[in-house]
């Protein structure tokens, strides 16, 4: 049964965060680069208060002027946040992302605070490497490999 701690030292390189204060542009400038998909917005005891996407991104700026587009993360965030736990089973947190259609999930600790970013590339690719070892494992046992 594998754990989402397994996939965490990838997540922690993919974490962007920002603080809730922080102007909309300056998440926009996180996520201008290719295979960033999500900002977590914290608030200043570093607790995740929301996230930043870039639909989020756009959604605003249909509301903006030109540079009048100073709007505070806090202000245009996703609140209701779907994330998980290093503790939690890397396959249920995959079964979610797939029935919601979420790139990415944030992994928090157990005070809120984002440690990570699993992405749906890393969780398949920890997902079939798991499944690829127990069928060598069954094959060995099928061929009566290291048995006598």
């Amino acid at each position: 049964m594998t754990r989402i701690e397994t996939v965490l030292p990838a997540a922690r390189r993919r974490l962007l965060r920002i603080g809730d204060d922080r102007q909309l542009t300056e998440a926009a400038a996180l996520l201008s680069e290719p295979n960033r998909h999500m900002v977590v917005v914290c608030n200043r005891a570093g607790a995740m208060v929301g996230i930043v996407t870039r639909t989020d991104i756009v959604r605003q700026i249909r509301h903006c002027r030109g540079c009048a587009c100073t709007a505070a993360c806090a202000m245009v965030m996703t609140t209701q946040v779907i994330s998980c736990q290093p503790d939690d089973r890397l396959q249920d947190v995959w079964s979610l992302m797939r029935d919601k259609g979420f790139q990415s999930v944030p992994i928090v600790d157990t005070r809120n605070k984002p440690i990570g970013l699993l992405s749906a590339a890393d969780a398949l690719e920890r997902l079939l490497s798991d499944v690829e070892y127990e069928e060598e494992l069954l094959k060995d046992y099928v061929m009566c490999v290291g048995y006598r």
